[in-house]
Order: structure tokens, then sequence, then C-alpha cells
């Protein structure tokens, strides 16, 4: 059955996996190579160890690969304080910030971030479009985040509800958001122009709080 849903104001038809997908199915792949080797990253920054990917310092880990549509589903954990993301769509690995969609990761039961701008906390497309509800789990739990590109279209479900839609071409302001509400001025480009290819990247450790990864499976859909 076909969903729709409405977020800040506007109403998607959209058709999500069921909330967290199969991810042993046909079609499905690492997004990572046990030893990294499609990856591109810091070595003296990024490490793998048992299935877990975590980063000492403040710089990406990107696929190689560019990718369109796709469904990526993933675990992550939080410790106090952490601020990380997923960015998909980056046409720039260099100046990725202007030139990419991140959906936020946060502990929202900190301080900082609890209590920041909605469009901050975990779940969010950042910047640009809040989830309808914090759904992350306490520091040291493992969180399920499933993210579905399907052209300009991203859909974000995290531990079994879907909490935000975005169609990029709505975002036709570079400082303001279809709501009216302030876009941070480091996010230059409109989201209408933005590329709808490129790579994915995970943020390392930004500022003093760390972020573990695992289980990260990518669908392309075309």
């Amino acid at each position: 059955m076909l969903a729709s849903v409405v977020l800040s104001g506007f109403s998607f038809a959209a058709q999500p996996p069921a909330v967290h997908p199969d991810t042993t199915a046909e079609g499905w792949k690492d997004l990572f190579a046990t030893d990294l080797s499609n990856a591109m990253f810091a070595a003296d920054v990024w490490s793998i160890n048992d299935g877990i990917l975590t980063a000492s310092k403040d710089k990406n880990i990107w696929t190689k690969a560019k990718y369109r549509s796709f469904i990526l589903d993933l675990e992550f954990k939080t410790a106090d304080g952490t601020n990380s993301g997923v960015i998909v769509h980056c046409s720039d690995t260099k100046n990725w910030v202007p030139n990419s969609i991140e959906v936020q990761i946060a502990d929202d039961f900190s301080p900082k971030w609890g209590e920041a701008e909605k469009s901050m906390q975990c779940g969010a497309i950042f910047g640009r479009l809040p989830a309808s509800k914090s759904m992350v789990k306490k520091p040291g739990e493992w969180n399920r985040l499933t993210i579905t590109c399907k052209k300009r279209t991203i859909q974000v479900a995290l531990n079994g509800e879907m909490v935000a839609s975005m169609d990029m071409d709505l975002w036709t302001d570079a400082k303001k958001n279809p709501d009216g509400s302030a876009i941070p001025k480091w996010l230059s480009k409109p989201a209408a122009q933005l590329e709808s290819e490129g790579h994915i990247g995970l943020q390392g450790k930004h500022g003093d709080a760390s972020i573990w990864f695992r289980n990260l499976r990518i669908k392309p859909l075309e």
C-alpha cells in the first residue's frame, strides 16, 4: 500500500522498505570491503576490527564508487555527545559540506544536541529537514538506520520509524527551507542544485565524541 509521509507541511508519496530491509536478500552487498580497499580514507584515522568501523579524528571515509538510486542500511552507536552523519550524493569529497546531503547522527540525550535546532538532531536531513520524532537510542546502544535514495528523493528510517522524507527539488533557496526556517550558512547551495549521484561517506570523530558503524549494506536500485 502506498504510504503518505507528511513533514514540515509537505506531503510526499513514499514506498520505503518494510521498516528496515532484509539485507541478506539478493541484490545486497557490503558498502565497504573488509580491507576497505574500495574506500577513500586516511589510514591513520579509520580502522575496522571485528566488523566495527570507527575513526580517531574528524576525517570522513568515502566510497570510491558513486551511487544514484539505492537503499543503504547500517547500524551505528554513539558516545556521550556524538555528532556524526551519513553523507549521500557527494560530488566533491574535498569540499563536501555544500556539495552533498547529510543525514545527521547525534546523541540527542546530551544537552548540546538535545537542545539543538531540530534539523541538527538525529535522523534529520542536516540543516534542511527535522526528523519527525527523536528515535535515537542512548549512547552505547546500537541503532539501525536505513536511507533510501530514489533519484532526487531521500527517505530516512531510524529504529523502526520513518522519520524524514525529502524531495530535493523543493529546496530552491540557499538561505531558507521550504517551511521558512533558516539554513546554516555553510550549506551554501540549494539542494535543488545539487547532483543526485555521488559518493557515500561517513563522518568521523567530530569533536571529542566517538562514533561506531557496523553491518553497512547497500542495494543499488538502478
